[in-house]
């Protein structure tokens, strides 16, 4: 600044000398000396400027991955059939990238006889990357590519997944970890952490999984059999619980489970037990928990002491302490767990929510003695307090910080708050929200999930609009906790934190609980996927679709036709001394394709009577089917006949049916079976027909196998018998 002041007055200088020697006049002097003045100005004002302006923004760095998808033996923990892995392992590798990185993934399906997707679950990206097939992205083809392309507007924890059909229960996921903007090393410092780790959670079964969902929706009760916390008549007695189990079957509730499948074994990381030895003694470390298990929930506790939660679902929380957290399916949370400074190792333990088993992350060295954990108690079987209990801990703050230090708590959700009010719920203070009900609905004898009593492939989509404030308020009349899952956007949880309520991507909403939501609808115009992320729930249903107005209001999501209407055939076919008998059924949708029969052998008369009836029923709820079909029979009495009825659930699980046929005759069934013990049951059946008087079936059997049971059987037509009753 200081040369240039010399060299403009140096300048004047000899302009001045110069115009006087040519006998300029004053005034053409000055006029000149001006000109040149401002310019001078000019250039030096903008050479200031320059010398001021910050360095240009350098452009955002792009990361690159390709992941692999193919099927593969993994050696990792026994299994008994071949998962699909990502990159060679199970879980998938994590990706790690900063705030503002732009993205490119290349996702290689090499499967030889399967689609393949992934979703990125949790982030805010564009509507065609989202990674659902058919209703965002394109389907992946054995053997094809397909790149991922967007740029990182957030930070945190999250994870990525299959959508397509159940290859996310055989190990399609892995976890990604962004960082912030500003770098690891300063949100460290934020923490007062030394080091973080990754604790993927999942579940696995060396069933294929699509003979779990075959399972489940043929109501078997095998599972619970498996895991060995079946309810049964002697087992209620014994525990004095008889009082329940009968009020419960007076309520026409079949006996529930807290989870669905029997697993054979729960993973961190892939394994059992995973180790974290670079840990050391009297650090703080952060563990970045991931539940990316298909169907189970779990409760995280410490060897030792609490954990703090710094983060929910990628969002940063004020830190908060907590004996025991239960984590949802697809939830994350940040936990800062503090090492011993006695050198001991500390067991960071993950129990299924059913109680039947456990995983667990060891932080510290390898040769440390280690510190275990504890597993919460086991749920109880037979009382509905714990179920009643969740549903309470929803409606009101102060039964959901009174449930919050329980040795099984609920969802955490009471004692989170943001650091600072969260943009939606300002945003949400001087808007009118737009309110939506909807009610979480289910059948566990049929397994059909559902909204509002409809499937997805039943229900039109739900109509939203750029800018509005939406509000979601999910009833769970179900027996079950749900996660709810929102793509592409955060939605705060309405909690009396208020402005400081949680913001999340997922949401659990507890059994014949509920949970408002609110977000703001200011992502990409598209259609965006709302579902239960147990997996067996959404693909049975339990999912919509939220479509932007601006789409069109005739436009329709395109759906995966392999969710629109699943068939399964069954198998029920009983071989005695005196007789056979069973059913086989086709069951796709709401419809059912079945035929029955019973024929016994012998030396004529009663003991050679068939009869085997075809037909079809319809799934209307739990309590009521409608049915049609023809009769086939050989009874004197009797001949062929059309027949059309309705089957009713009554109180205490007896099942009633009723038909009348073309002959004008009436017929009427009552069924009931009763679990004496885990194996072993009673069941009982009596028939009044007009055309052939009364039958009489009652008799016993007990489970050896998910396939095959031994039976005994009286039956009035054919006498005595004994036998073994095949399930396919």
């Amino acid at each position: 600044m200081r040369y240039t002041a010399i060299a403009i007055k140096s300048g004047a200088k000899r302009l001045y000398m110069w115009s006087k020697a040519r006998n300029l006049a004053p005034a053409d002097i000055l006029i000149a000396m001006s000109l040149v003045l401002a310019s001078l100005l000019m250039i030096l004002q903008a050479a200031q400027a320059d010398s001021a302006a910050p360095p240009q923004a350098e452009p955002p760095r792009t990361v690159e991955y390709t992941l692999t998808i193919a099927r593969e033996k993994i050696a990792a923990a026994p299994r008994k059939r071949l998962g699909i892995a990502i990159n060679g392992t199970i879980p998938g590798p994590t990706l790690y990238f900063r705030e503002g990185d732009h993205v490119r993934v290349s996702v290689v399906n090499q499967l030889d006889d399967d689609d393949a997707s992934i979703h990125w679950h949790g982030l805010l990206l564009p509507n065609a990357m989202d990674g659902v097939p058919y209703l965002t992205t394109k389907s992946l083809e054995p053997h094809a590519e397909h790149v991922f392309e967007f740029d990182l507007r957030q930070s945190g924890t999250y994870w990525y997944h299959s959508h397509t059909g159940l290859q996310e229960q055989e190990g399609v996921y892995g976890a990604i970890v962004i960082e912030p903007r500003e770098g690891r090393g300063a949100l460290h410092a934020q923490l007062g952490v030394a080091r973080e780790v990754v604790a993927v959670l999942s579940d696995w079964t060396d069933e294929p999984p699509r003979e779990v969902m075959r399972t489940l929706m043929r109501g078997s009760d095998w599972y619970s059999i498996k895991k060995g916390n079946a309810q049964t008549l002697l087992d209620a007695w014994k525990r004095g619980k008889l009082g329940e189990y009968f009020a419960r079957e007076k309520r026409r509730m079949p006996a529930m489970d807290i989870s669905d499948v029997a697993y054979d074994q729960f993973l961190v990381n892939g394994l059992p037990e995973a180790r974290a030895p670079e840990a050391a003694a009297g650090e703080r470390v952060l563990v970045r928990v991931v539940n990316a298990s298909a169907s189970t929930y779990f409760h995280l506790t410490q060897a030792g002491g609490p954990v703090t939660i710094v983060s929910a679902d990628g969002q940063r929380v004020q830190p908060v302490d907590v004996r025991r957290l239960l984590i949802g399916i697809a939830e994350t949370y940040d936990i800062v767990v503090s090492m011993p400074a006695s050198g001991q190792a500390v067991e960071l333990r993950a129990t299924a929510h059913d109680g039947t088993s456990h995983t667990a992350l060891v932080l510290g060295r390898n040769d440390a003695q280690v510190l275990r954990a504890l597993d919460p108690p086991p749920p109880e079987r037979y009382g509905m307090d714990e179920m009643l209990r969740a549903g309470l801990s929803s409606a009101s703050e102060t039964k959901a910080l009174a449930t919050a230090t329980e040795e099984r708590p609920f969802a955490p959700y009471a004692l989170l708050r943001t650091r600072e009010p969260s943009s939606i719920a300002l945003i949400a203070k001087t808007s009118v929200a737009r309110a939506i009900t909807m009610r979480l609905t289910g059948d566990m004898e049929r397994y059909l999930w559902s909204i509002d009593g409809k499937t997805l492939a039943e229900a039109p989509p739900v109509r939203i609009s750029s800018g509005e404030v939406v509000r979601i308020e999910f009833i769970n009349d179900t027996m079950m906790h749900h996660p709810m899952h929102l793509h592409g956007h955060f939605f705060r949880v309405v909690t009396a934190a208020g402005e400081f309520s949680p913001v999340k991507h997922t949401v659990d909403v507890p059994p014949m609980g509920r949970r408002t939501i609110e977000f703001v609808a200011d992502e990409e115009p598209g259609d965006w996927f709302l579902h239960c992320h147990i997996l067996y729930h959404m693909d049975a249903g339990m999912a919509r679709v939220l479509s932007y107005l601006e789409l069109g209001a005739d436009h329709q999501p395109v759906l995966d036709p392999a969710i629109i209407a699943p068939s399964y055939l069954f198998l029920d076919a009983a071989f005695l001394s005196n007789m056979t008998q069973g059913h086989a059924m086709l069951m796709t949708g709401r419809n059912d394709f079945f035929a029955r029969w019973h024929s016994g052998y012998g030396n004529g008369g009663n003991d050679e009577m068939r009869e085997v009836d075809l037909g079809m029923s319809h799934y209307y709820n739990p309590n009521l089917s409608a049915l049609a079909g023809y009769r086939f029979t050989t009874e004197e009495r009797a001949e062929d006949r059309l027949f059309a009825g309705a089957r009713y659930r009554l109180p205490y699980l007896v099942y009633a049916t009723a038909t009348a046929d073309s002959e004008a005759g009436l017929r009427f069934e009552l069924e009931k079976s009763l679990r004496l013990s885990a194996r072993w049951s009673l069941v009982g059946r009596v028939e009044y027909d007009t055309n052939t008087y009364t039958d009489l079936r009652i008799g016993t059997t007990w489970t050896l196998s998910k396939a095959l049971a031994a039976i005994a059987q009286y039956d009035s037509d054919h006498g005595l018998g004994v036998g073994v009753t095949v399930r396919l």
